[in-house]
């Protein structure tokens, strides 16, 4: 990274969320049914075939004769082979069904498998009725159904039909469907990674992009794929622009090419998405060291490009906080951009909206007599009293100038509670939070909860933001799934500099390249919004705090969020002994 060409990552969580939803990470049990006939109101089911299957790897097999408590009709055992007798001793419907779902250990999260079948309407209403049967509950899983997607990805020039046989020769399975249940689950597992192969070269790799992809993608959209030809595969930035060069669209990601490869497919269905792949002329990948450089790399250049289609080019910088006035009788009011280090306002925030700005406003005016009013005030003179002084939520220093003193005190505390320790105002509102509680007053006590979540959050992350900038270099590791360190410098709240050290390789040998080449940030605010990635990066995850600036460290500078002193414990942890931890690399079990 260069200080003239200027670097979010993903958070830890926002990996790990996405990891988790892939579709090499995704379990998928395909099942098929075969059954007395075609209606679950006079049929009932024969034989049960599953395959639980992640990663392109079969994990499990499930296959069961049904006893469905009626005569198989003759022409059903003339297709299928199963006649009465296969099924005379098999267990009932009640256990069959009871004993797949155990095996396919459906549940509510995104993490739990995916019911596969191929016609999925017909084998997914046989279970649901045997459920209702037999009041068991259906799991509701999410459901695939082959037919659907095959209809979305392949052409009638490419199949004549979307039958089971048809699409099976067409992917070459070695299994052949028979009308018998465990063999047609098979087909059908190798009929789905055909499907999941075919749009991952369209760089659909997620299950909901999967369910999204509907094969409309205009044949305007589809030329224009050569454009990724020269996007490389790694983690980073890549920016498209239209025939006069300039820039339309910037985007990042952990794999650039398969992701703007998606853009030329039906993957892609955002309106002003397609809009802006038409307009599209050339893409330039800008490659990154980590997910982080890319991250923050891609912030910088919405920042800096403005380009039409990002969202957050509008108000790519517009952070809004609550500060004093710099006046005589300073009062709360809501900054936007404002400069983060001027002691005298005391600021506190970002916040996501004006709305919470003005609550975090309520809090302090709930708990400390400032002034209100928005007349600046040069002298005092007497005049009437305002409600606000009758009601003694203000002292009144524009009527008594024996008061000015008395007001600074309040101002005083209104700038430790700011820059410092809210904890006199949390504690206040909570005492009246418990006593609102308690009288059953719960839509008020919603407000005071409200008012104290909205202060602490805005003088945390202000507190947070600040020393982060404050200090002059702090360089940190976190170690990756493959065994190696992303390595990071920042220098007064920007990302100077990274590096990937790879498994075996001395980690430490690079770290110093890093930290000499790293840009030099001198009398330049950061954008907030960089810093409170870096802050993201640095609080969450497995990172390693390498070295810091003499004279400085890092921790929670204010107590006010239950977490705070959880992550400042963590901070507090021997430099040395995090240094000499980064020595030797790490080796994955």
């Amino acid at each position: 990274m260069s200080q003239t060409s200027p670097h979010l990552a993903l958070t830890f969580d926002d990996v790990l969320a996405h990891q988790q939803e892939l579709l090499i990470n995704t379990t998928f049990v395909v099942v098929d049914l075969e059954t007395t006939g075609g209606r679950t109101s006079d049929s009932g089911i024969t034989e049960i075939g599953a395959v639980k299957v992640c990663g392109g790897h079969i994990i499990g097999e499930f296959q069961t004769f049904v006893n469905p408590g009626m005569p198989i009709p003759a022409f059903i055992s003339v297709l299928t082979g199963i006649t009465d007798q296969h099924v005379a001793a098999a267990p009932n419907t009640a256990a069959a069904v009871a004993a797949f779902l155990e095996f396919a250990a459906f549940g509510s999260d995104k993490t739990s498998p995916i019911l596969v079948a191929h016609n999925a309407p017909f084998d997914v209403g046989f279970l649901k009725a045997a459920c209702v049967a037999n009041n068991f509950s259906w799991p509701s899983p999410r459901i695939l159904d082959t037919v659907t997607l095959a209809r979305r990805v392949l052409r009638s020039d490419e199949v004549r039909n979307r039958k089971l046989g048809t699409l099976a020769e067409y992917f070459n399975s070695e299994v052949t469907p028979n009308h018998r249940a465990l063999d047609d689950a098979r087909a059908t597992v190798h009929v789905l990674h055909g499907l999941i192969e075919r749009l991952g070269n369209l760089g659909v790799d997620t299950f909901e992009a999967l369910t999204q992809f509907n094969g409309k993608a205009t044949e305007k959209r589809r030329r224009k794929r050569h454009l990724a030809d020269n996007i490389s595969t790694g983690p980073g930035v890549y920016v498209f622009f239209d025939t006069n060069n300039r820039p339309l669209y910037v985007g990042k990601s952990k794999a650039m090419r398969k992701r703007v490869m998606s853009y030329f497919t039906a993957a892609e269905t955002r309106g002003r998405m397609n809009s802006m792949v038409e307009l599209a002329h050339s893409i330039t990948g800008i490659e990154c060291n980590t997910d982080l450089e890319a991250s923050i790399r891609e912030i910088r250049m919405i920042n800096d490009l403005k380009p039409r289609f990002n969202v957050r080019s509008r108000n790519p910088e517009r952070t809004t906080f609550v500060g004093l006035t710099n006046e005589r009788f300073p009062r709360l009011s809501i900054v936007r951009n404002p400069d983060l280090h001027d002691s005298a306002r005391a600021l506190i925030g970002p916040f996501r909206s004006r709305e919470f700005a003005q609550i975090a406003i309520d809090a302090l005016h709930d708990t400390l007599p400032l002034r209100q009013c928005t007349p600046r005030i040069t002298t005092t003179a007497r005049g009437p009293a305002c409600a606000l002084l009758e009601m003694g939520k203000c002292i009144g220093p524009c009527l008594d100038g024996s008061r000015t003193d008395e007001y600074n005190v309040v101002v005083n505390d209104a700038r430790t509670a700011m820059q410092f320790d809210p904890s006199h105002v949390v504690n206040s509102l909570s005492v009246k939070l418990s006593g609102l509680a308690r009288a059953e007053r719960y839509e008020e006590a919603s407000v005071v909860r409200d008012r104290v979540e909205s202060l602490s959050s805005g003088v945390h992350r202000a507190a947070l933001i600040r020393t982060l900038q404050e200090i002059p270099e702090l360089v940190a590791a976190r170690p990756t799934t493959s065994g190696g360190w992303d390595i990071h410098v920042i220098r007064h709240g920007w990302l100077a500099g990274s590096v990937h050290a790879p498994f075996g390789k001395d980690p430490r040998e690079l770290l110093e390249a890093c930290v000499q080449s790293a840009a030099t940030y001198l009398d330049v605010v950061p954008l907030i919004s960089e810093t409170e990635m870096l802050i993201a990066w640095l609080t969450s995850g497995n990172t390693r705090l390498v070295r810091i600036s003499a004279g400085h460290t890092w921790r929670i500078p204010v107590s006010a969020r239950p977490y705070s002193a959880d992550i400042a414990k963590r901070w507090l942890t021997d430099i040395n002994t995090v240094s000499a931890d980064l020595a030797e690399p790490v080796s994955i079990d």
